[in-house]
Protein backbone atom coordinates (compact mmCIF):
# COMPACT_ATOMS: atom_id res chain seq x y z
CA UNK A 1 0.00 0.00 0.00
CA UNK A 2 2.68 2.35 0.86
CA UNK A 3 4.44 1.45 -2.12
CA UNK A 4 1.41 2.39 -4.33
CA UNK A 5 0.99 6.04 -2.57
CA UNK A 6 4.43 6.22 -2.96
CA UNK A 7 4.39 5.86 -7.06
CA UNK A 8 1.20 7.54 -6.99
CA UNK A 9 2.48 10.74 -5.54
CA UNK A 10 5.48 10.54 -8.21
CA UNK A 11 3.24 10.28 -11.15
CA UNK A 12 1.34 13.53 -9.45
CA UNK A 13 4.25 15.62 -9.17
CA UNK A 14 5.65 14.48 -12.44
CA UNK A 15 2.69 15.58 -13.73
CA UNK A 16 2.82 18.67 -12.09
CA UNK A 17 7.08 19.49 -13.03
CA UNK A 18 5.80 18.61 -16.92
CA UNK A 19 2.98 21.22 -16.91
CA UNK A 20 5.74 23.73 -15.16
CA UNK A 21 7.57 23.26 -17.34
CA UNK A 22 5.36 23.75 -20.13
CA UNK A 23 4.34 27.25 -18.68
CA UNK A 24 8.14 28.59 -19.74
CA UNK A 25 7.37 27.72 -22.95
CA UNK A 26 4.67 29.38 -25.65
CA UNK A 27 2.58 26.77 -27.05
CA UNK A 28 0.89 25.89 -30.41
CA UNK A 29 -1.19 23.17 -31.33
CA UNK A 30 -2.32 21.80 -35.23
CA UNK A 31 -5.23 18.99 -35.79
CA UNK A 32 -6.44 17.20 -38.62
CA UNK A 33 -9.61 15.98 -38.73
CA UNK A 34 -11.63 13.60 -41.49
CA UNK A 35 -15.27 14.99 -41.11
CA UNK A 36 -16.60 12.23 -42.58
CA UNK A 37 -19.38 13.28 -45.38
CA UNK A 38 -19.80 16.99 -44.22
CA UNK A 39 -22.43 18.18 -46.55
CA UNK A 40 -24.68 20.49 -47.32
CA UNK A 41 -28.50 19.79 -48.01
CA UNK A 42 -28.45 21.43 -51.37
CA UNK A 43 -27.77 18.66 -54.71
CA UNK A 44 -24.98 19.51 -56.45
CA UNK A 45 -25.28 19.02 -60.26
CA UNK A 46 -22.30 18.64 -60.78
CA UNK A 47 -21.76 15.76 -58.23
CA UNK A 48 -22.65 12.97 -56.88
CA UNK A 49 -24.23 14.09 -53.79
CA UNK A 50 -27.78 13.48 -54.08
CA UNK A 51 -27.64 10.71 -51.22
CA UNK A 52 -26.70 13.51 -48.54
CA UNK A 53 -29.95 15.28 -49.51
CA UNK A 54 -33.47 15.70 -48.22
CA UNK A 55 -34.67 12.44 -50.65
CA UNK A 56 -31.33 10.89 -50.60
CA UNK A 57 -30.74 7.42 -49.13
CA UNK A 58 -29.48 9.18 -45.45
CA UNK A 59 -32.62 11.54 -45.54
CA UNK A 60 -30.19 14.08 -44.93
CA UNK A 61 -32.12 16.91 -43.81
CA UNK A 62 -31.45 20.65 -42.16
CA UNK A 63 -31.83 19.55 -39.08
CA UNK A 64 -29.64 16.10 -39.09
CA UNK A 65 -27.27 19.19 -40.76
CA UNK A 66 -27.32 21.75 -38.44
CA UNK A 67 -26.48 18.54 -35.58
CA UNK A 68 -23.93 17.72 -37.64
CA UNK A 69 -22.54 21.19 -37.39
CA UNK A 70 -22.64 21.37 -33.75
CA UNK A 71 -20.93 17.87 -33.25
CA UNK A 72 -18.06 18.98 -35.60
CA UNK A 73 -17.86 22.52 -33.64
CA UNK A 74 -18.11 20.51 -30.46
CA UNK A 75 -14.44 18.27 -31.42
CA UNK A 76 -12.85 21.33 -32.61
CA UNK A 77 -13.87 23.22 -29.77
CA UNK A 78 -11.98 20.54 -27.27
CA UNK A 79 -9.26 19.60 -29.46
CA UNK A 80 -6.06 20.91 -28.34
CA UNK A 81 -7.04 22.65 -25.39
CA UNK A 82 -5.87 20.17 -22.57
CA UNK A 83 -2.28 22.13 -23.46
CA UNK A 84 -3.04 25.39 -24.99
CA UNK A 85 -6.61 27.10 -24.09
CA UNK A 86 -7.17 28.76 -27.95
CA UNK A 87 -7.05 25.33 -29.47
CA UNK A 88 -5.58 24.43 -32.77
CA UNK A 89 -3.83 27.87 -34.82
CA UNK A 90 -4.40 25.38 -37.58
CA UNK A 91 -6.80 22.63 -38.51
CA UNK A 92 -6.70 20.31 -41.63
CA UNK A 93 -9.68 18.57 -42.63
CA UNK A 94 -11.19 15.80 -45.36
CA UNK A 95 -14.70 14.76 -46.79
CA UNK A 96 -15.67 18.68 -46.93
CA UNK A 97 -18.00 19.44 -49.68
CA UNK A 98 -17.61 22.83 -50.28
CA UNK A 99 -17.43 26.46 -48.74
CA UNK A 100 -21.14 26.29 -47.12
CA UNK A 101 -20.14 24.07 -44.53
CA UNK A 102 -17.27 26.32 -44.06
CA UNK A 103 -19.17 29.18 -43.69
CA UNK A 104 -21.78 27.29 -41.76
CA UNK A 105 -18.75 25.77 -39.06
CA UNK A 106 -16.80 28.95 -38.62
CA UNK A 107 -19.91 30.29 -36.77
CA UNK A 108 -21.03 27.82 -35.04
CA UNK A 109 -21.07 29.25 -31.17
CA UNK A 110 -18.69 26.78 -29.87
CA UNK A 111 -15.56 28.41 -31.94
CA UNK A 112 -17.29 31.15 -32.94
CA UNK A 113 -15.31 33.82 -30.84
CA UNK A 114 -11.78 31.65 -32.28
CA UNK A 115 -12.68 33.66 -35.37
CA UNK A 116 -11.73 30.79 -37.53
CA UNK A 117 -10.91 31.79 -41.62
CA UNK A 118 -10.73 28.92 -44.14
CA UNK A 119 -8.81 27.88 -47.74
CA UNK A 120 -10.66 25.80 -49.79
CA UNK A 121 -10.59 24.90 -53.51
CA UNK A 122 -13.73 23.57 -55.81
CA UNK A 123 -12.90 19.73 -55.77
CA UNK A 124 -12.26 17.11 -58.88
CA UNK A 125 -13.86 14.33 -56.67
CA UNK A 126 -16.60 12.69 -57.84
CA UNK A 127 -18.94 12.79 -54.39
CA UNK A 128 -17.90 15.96 -54.22
CA UNK A 129 -15.66 15.72 -51.15
CA UNK A 130 -12.41 18.16 -50.64
CA UNK A 131 -9.98 18.92 -47.81
CA UNK A 132 -10.21 22.28 -46.53
CA UNK A 133 -7.75 24.31 -43.74
CA UNK A 134 -9.33 25.99 -41.03
CA UNK A 135 -6.75 28.62 -39.62
CA UNK A 136 -6.96 31.42 -36.49
CA UNK A 137 -6.17 34.46 -37.82
CA UNK A 138 -5.02 35.38 -34.26
CA UNK A 139 -1.95 32.77 -34.77
CA UNK A 140 -1.55 32.64 -38.75
CA UNK A 141 -1.81 34.72 -41.30
CA UNK A 142 -2.80 33.15 -44.99
CA UNK A 143 -0.20 34.08 -47.70
CA UNK A 144 -1.06 32.20 -50.51
CA UNK A 145 -3.30 28.76 -50.87
CA UNK A 146 -3.69 26.46 -54.13
CA UNK A 147 -5.32 23.21 -55.31
CA UNK A 148 -2.68 20.69 -56.84
CA UNK A 149 -3.74 18.28 -59.02
CA UNK A 150 -3.02 14.29 -58.26
CA UNK A 151 -3.07 13.09 -61.96
CA UNK A 152 -4.66 9.61 -61.60
CA UNK A 153 -5.24 9.77 -65.09
CA UNK A 154 -1.44 9.22 -65.77
CA UNK A 155 -1.85 5.84 -64.44
CA UNK A 156 -5.09 5.04 -66.80
CA UNK A 157 -8.12 5.77 -64.06
CA UNK A 158 -10.98 7.05 -64.95
CA UNK A 159 -11.79 8.64 -61.56
CA UNK A 160 -10.08 11.66 -60.49
CA UNK A 161 -9.22 12.12 -56.33
CA UNK A 162 -9.33 15.20 -53.86
CA UNK A 163 -6.51 17.62 -54.98
CA UNK A 164 -3.89 18.19 -52.30
CA UNK A 165 -4.10 22.22 -50.67
CA UNK A 166 -1.29 23.94 -50.42
CA UNK A 167 -1.34 26.56 -47.92
CA UNK A 168 1.43 29.09 -47.67
CA UNK A 169 1.56 31.41 -44.45
CA UNK A 170 3.54 32.99 -41.56
CA UNK A 171 2.45 30.94 -38.07
CA UNK A 172 2.77 32.87 -35.03
CA UNK A 173 6.28 34.81 -36.22
CA UNK A 174 7.41 31.80 -38.51
CA UNK A 175 6.61 31.22 -42.78
CA UNK A 176 5.09 27.78 -43.10
CA UNK A 177 3.91 25.37 -45.56
CA UNK A 178 1.21 23.41 -45.39
CA UNK A 179 -0.29 20.13 -47.32
CA UNK A 180 -3.87 18.93 -46.75
CA UNK A 181 -4.28 15.25 -48.11
CA UNK A 182 -6.75 13.16 -48.74
CA UNK A 183 -4.94 10.04 -50.90
CA UNK A 184 -7.32 8.01 -52.89
CA UNK A 185 -9.43 4.94 -51.07
CA UNK A 186 -8.33 1.43 -51.13
CA UNK A 187 -11.89 1.12 -53.50
CA UNK A 188 -10.91 -2.13 -55.77
CA UNK A 189 -8.58 -3.20 -52.78
CA UNK A 190 -5.41 -2.52 -51.41
CA UNK A 191 -2.75 -3.75 -54.03
CA UNK A 192 -5.29 -2.58 -56.95
CA UNK A 193 -5.21 1.03 -55.36
CA UNK A 194 -2.31 1.17 -53.74
CA UNK A 195 -0.05 3.65 -57.09
CA UNK A 196 -2.68 6.29 -56.40
CA UNK A 197 -1.96 6.48 -53.19
CA UNK A 198 1.90 6.00 -54.08
CA UNK A 199 1.66 8.79 -56.42
CA UNK A 200 -0.46 10.80 -54.66
CA UNK A 201 2.69 10.57 -52.03
CA UNK A 202 5.17 11.29 -54.87
CA UNK A 203 3.21 14.96 -55.88
CA UNK A 204 3.55 16.16 -51.97
CA UNK A 205 7.47 15.04 -51.97
CA UNK A 206 8.03 16.84 -55.33
CA UNK A 207 6.18 19.91 -53.29
CA UNK A 208 8.30 19.48 -50.53
CA UNK A 209 11.94 18.86 -52.15
CA UNK A 210 10.97 22.51 -54.19
CA UNK A 211 10.65 23.88 -50.92
CA UNK A 212 13.48 22.85 -49.23
CA UNK A 213 15.39 23.51 -52.54
CA UNK A 214 14.43 27.22 -52.25
CA UNK A 215 15.35 27.24 -48.60
CA UNK A 216 16.31 24.32 -46.28
CA UNK A 217 15.44 26.06 -42.95
CA UNK A 218 11.49 26.03 -44.51
CA UNK A 219 8.79 24.71 -42.20
CA UNK A 220 6.34 22.26 -43.77
CA UNK A 221 3.84 20.24 -42.17
CA UNK A 222 2.12 17.55 -44.39
CA UNK A 223 -1.18 16.30 -42.73
CA UNK A 224 -4.20 14.00 -43.89
CA UNK A 225 -6.30 11.00 -44.25
CA UNK A 226 -4.00 9.29 -46.24
CA UNK A 227 -5.98 6.01 -46.56
CA UNK A 228 -2.78 4.26 -45.77
CA UNK A 229 -1.15 3.50 -42.33
CA UNK A 230 2.28 5.32 -41.59
CA UNK A 231 4.39 1.96 -42.29
CA UNK A 232 3.44 2.06 -46.29
CA UNK A 233 5.42 2.52 -49.43
CA UNK A 234 4.40 5.58 -49.93
CA UNK A 235 4.99 6.79 -46.16
CA UNK A 236 8.15 4.78 -46.14
CA UNK A 237 9.52 5.20 -49.36
CA UNK A 238 8.39 7.77 -51.72
CA UNK A 239 8.22 10.31 -48.84
CA UNK A 240 11.38 8.64 -46.78
CA UNK A 241 9.58 9.63 -44.07
CA UNK A 242 11.97 9.00 -40.23
CA UNK A 243 10.76 7.27 -36.94
CA UNK A 244 13.36 8.72 -35.31
CA UNK A 245 13.98 12.36 -34.04
CA UNK A 246 17.89 11.84 -33.88
CA UNK A 247 17.99 10.63 -37.65
CA UNK A 248 16.46 12.82 -38.74
CA UNK A 249 18.49 15.98 -40.80
CA UNK A 250 17.08 19.22 -41.80
CA UNK A 251 15.74 18.69 -44.90
CA UNK A 252 13.95 15.35 -43.94
CA UNK A 253 10.13 14.34 -42.82
CA UNK A 254 9.70 13.08 -39.19
CA UNK A 255 6.83 10.98 -38.52
CA UNK A 256 5.75 10.47 -35.17
CA UNK A 257 2.91 8.34 -36.13
CA UNK A 258 5.13 5.28 -37.04
CA UNK A 259 5.87 4.12 -33.62
CA UNK A 260 2.05 4.54 -32.22
CA UNK A 261 0.68 2.82 -35.31
CA UNK A 262 3.70 0.04 -33.99
CA UNK A 263 1.84 -0.23 -30.60
CA UNK A 264 -1.19 -1.00 -31.90
CA UNK A 265 -3.19 2.21 -31.39
CA UNK A 266 -5.41 3.83 -34.25
CA UNK A 267 -7.15 6.92 -35.63
CA UNK A 268 -10.00 4.28 -38.04
CA UNK A 269 -11.19 0.66 -37.55
CA UNK A 270 -12.04 -1.56 -40.72
CA UNK A 271 -13.13 -4.77 -40.11
CA UNK A 272 -11.74 -5.03 -36.37
CA UNK A 273 -8.56 -3.96 -36.94
CA UNK A 274 -7.05 -0.45 -36.14
CA UNK A 275 -5.05 1.82 -38.73
CA UNK A 276 -3.55 5.01 -38.22
CA UNK A 277 -4.56 6.51 -41.46
CA UNK A 278 -4.51 10.03 -40.49
CA UNK A 279 -1.36 12.02 -39.82
CA UNK A 280 0.51 15.01 -39.20
CA UNK A 281 4.50 14.85 -40.81
CA UNK A 282 6.96 18.10 -40.17
CA UNK A 283 10.13 18.77 -41.84
CA UNK A 284 12.96 18.55 -40.32
CA UNK A 285 13.54 22.14 -39.34
CA UNK A 286 11.16 21.49 -36.77
CA UNK A 287 13.18 19.60 -35.14
CA UNK A 288 16.70 21.27 -36.42
CA UNK A 289 16.30 24.86 -36.43
CA UNK A 290 18.70 27.86 -36.12
CA UNK A 291 15.75 30.50 -35.17
CA UNK A 292 14.46 28.09 -32.26
CA UNK A 293 11.33 29.28 -33.35
CA UNK A 294 8.66 26.49 -32.95
CA UNK A 295 9.67 23.44 -32.66
CA UNK A 296 8.00 20.02 -32.26
CA UNK A 297 6.92 18.77 -29.26
CA UNK A 298 4.18 15.87 -29.08
CA UNK A 299 1.80 14.35 -30.61
CA UNK A 300 -1.94 12.90 -29.71
CA UNK A 301 -4.46 10.84 -31.35
CA UNK A 302 -7.23 12.69 -29.84
CA UNK A 303 -9.70 9.95 -28.73
CA UNK A 304 -11.85 11.53 -25.46
CA UNK A 305 -14.68 9.37 -24.53
CA UNK A 306 -17.25 11.21 -26.13
CA UNK A 307 -16.29 10.69 -29.24
CA UNK A 308 -15.71 6.87 -28.60
CA UNK A 309 -19.32 4.50 -29.47
CA UNK A 310 -20.50 3.04 -26.24
CA UNK A 311 -23.34 0.49 -28.24
CA UNK A 312 -23.64 -2.07 -30.65
CA UNK A 313 -21.58 -3.05 -33.37
CA UNK A 314 -19.27 0.02 -33.29
CA UNK A 315 -18.98 -0.56 -29.84
CA UNK A 316 -15.27 0.97 -28.94
CA UNK A 317 -14.72 2.75 -32.24
CA UNK A 318 -15.12 6.38 -32.88
CA UNK A 319 -18.93 7.41 -32.74
CA UNK A 320 -19.71 7.96 -36.32
CA UNK A 321 -22.29 10.47 -38.17
CA UNK A 322 -24.54 7.17 -39.75
CA UNK A 323 -25.09 3.10 -39.05
CA UNK A 324 -25.53 2.26 -42.74
CA UNK A 325 -28.24 4.76 -43.58
CA UNK A 326 -29.41 5.65 -40.44
CA UNK A 327 -28.23 8.66 -38.35
CA UNK A 328 -27.28 8.21 -35.05
CA UNK A 329 -25.90 11.73 -33.76
CA UNK A 330 -22.18 10.87 -34.19
CA UNK A 331 -19.17 12.92 -35.02
CA UNK A 332 -16.65 10.78 -37.42
CA UNK A 333 -15.56 7.33 -38.25
CA UNK A 334 -12.21 8.70 -37.66
CA UNK A 335 -10.05 10.26 -34.44
CA UNK A 336 -9.01 13.82 -35.34
CA UNK A 337 -4.69 14.05 -34.76
CA UNK A 338 -3.31 16.56 -33.28
CA UNK A 339 0.46 18.01 -33.12
CA UNK A 340 2.32 20.36 -30.81
CA UNK A 341 5.21 22.93 -31.19
CA UNK A 342 6.25 25.17 -28.34
CA UNK A 343 8.68 27.94 -28.00
CA UNK A 344 10.41 29.53 -25.33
Amino acid sequence: MIKKILLSSFIFVSAITAKAQLAQYKVLAVGFYNVENFFDTIHDPNKKDEDFTPEGSYHYNTEIYNQKLHNIASVFQKLGTDVTPDGPAIIGMAEVENDNVLKDIVQQPEIKNRNYKYAWFYTPDERGISVAMLYNPKYFKLISSEPVHVPLESLGQKRPTRDILHVYGVLAGDTVHVLVNHWPSKSGGEAASAPGRKLAASVNKKIFDSIIAANANAKVLIMGDLNDNPNSEGVIEVLNAKDEKGETELTDIYNPWIKMYKRGIGTESYQGEWNLIDQIMISGSFIKNNNNKWKYYKEEIFNRDFLVNKIGQYKGLPHRSFAGPKWINGYSDHFPVVMYFIEK
